[in-house]
C-alpha cells in the first residue's frame, strides 16, 4: 500500500526565515529519495515572483530538484504529466479560494487527486494549508474572516492557518464552529500537522513554542485541546 502524505503549515517562514530548512528537509525526507522532486504552485498569490524565489532561497540544488507552476501565464503545456512527475507538490499562501477557481478550470484539483492517489507528498502553508481540507476559516472573500466550505476534502474537517499572529482567527474560527463549522486543526506559524492516508499523524515545527490545536464543538460551547508538537530541530 502506497502512503498518502499531506502537511498543512499554519505558516512556514518563506519570507521571515528562508534559512530555516527544518521543513524542507522534513517534507523532502518523506520521499526516502537523496534529491528529489518538487513543484512549487503559487497560484493563491496570483504567481508571485517573489514568493517563487522565495521558495528557491530554501529549496536549493543542494537539497532538491525543485520548478515551479504557474497558471496565470502558462509555461506548461501538459499540467498532468508535469505535476505527476513530481515527488512532491507544495502550495504557496494567499487567497484560497481565487486559488481552487483557477485550479478547476485548469484542471489542476483532478491532477492533485490522481498525485494523492500515487503517492506524491502534498503539502502547503496558509492557503495551501486549508485547501487540502473540506472547510476552514479564510480571508479569501474580503475584509473579514470567513468559512471556506469548498475545500478539496482529501482531509476530513476544517483548518485554521495562523493561529497566533492574526488575532481574529482564533474568535473567529470559535465562532464559526460554534455555528456548525466542523471541528479541526488550528496551527501557529511554523507549525504543522501531517496527515497519512488521511489519519492524523502528528504536529511538527520548524520554530520552539510555535502550537497546534484540535478544535471543536462541544455542547454549546468550543473545546481547544493542546495537541503535541514535535519540534525538528535540536531541543
Amino acid at each position: 500500500m502506497i502512503d498518502k502524505h499531506i502537511i498543512a503549515f499554519g505558516g512556514d517562514g518563506f519570507y521571515t526565515e528562508p534559512e530555516n530548512t527544518l521543513t524542507a528537509r522534513f517534507l523532502l525526507g518523506l520521499t526516502g529519495l537523496s534529491k528529489p522532486r518538487i513543484c512549487f504552485l503559487p497560484t493563491a498569490s496570483g504567481d508571485s515572483e517573489s514568493y517563487v524565489q522565495a521558495f528557491y532561497t530554501r529549496y536549493t540544488k543542494e537539497l532538491c530538484n525543485a520548478s515551479h507552476l504557474y497558471l496565470f501565464r502558462r509555461e506548461v503545456k501538459d499540467l498532468r504529466s508535469f505535476l505527476l512527475s513530481q515527488n512532491v507538490i507544495y502550495v504557496g499562501g494567499g487567497n484560497t479560494a481565487n486559488m481552487l477557481a483557477i485550479w478547476r478550470v485548469h484542471g489542476v484539483e483532478a491532477i492533485l487527486r490522481e498525485a494523492y492517489e500515487q503517492g506524491i507528498v502534498l503539502c502547503g502553508t496558509s492557503a495551501g494549508a486549508l485547501c487540502w481540507f473540506e472547510c476552514g476559516l479564510t480571508d479569501s472573500f474580503g475584509l473579514d474572516l470567513a468559512p471556506l466550505l469548498d475545500g478539496l476534502g482529501f482531509i476530513a474537517g476544517s483548518n485554521c492557518p495562523h493561529y497566533d499572529t492574526e488575532e481574529r482567527r482564533q474568535p473567529q474560527y470559535h465562532r464559526y464552529i460554534l455555528e456548525g463549522l466542523p471541528g479541526g486543526y488550528a496551527s501557529d506559524e511554523g507549525a504543522a500537522v501531517h496527515f497519512v492516508n488521511g489519519e492524523f499523524r502528528e504536529a511538527i515545527s520548524s520554530k520552539p513554542g510555535a502550537r497546534t490545536f484540535y478544535v471543536r464543538r462541544e455542547g454549546n460551547g468550543v473545546v481547544e485541546t493542546p495537541v503535541t508538537v514535535r519540534f525538528l530541530g535540536q531541543g
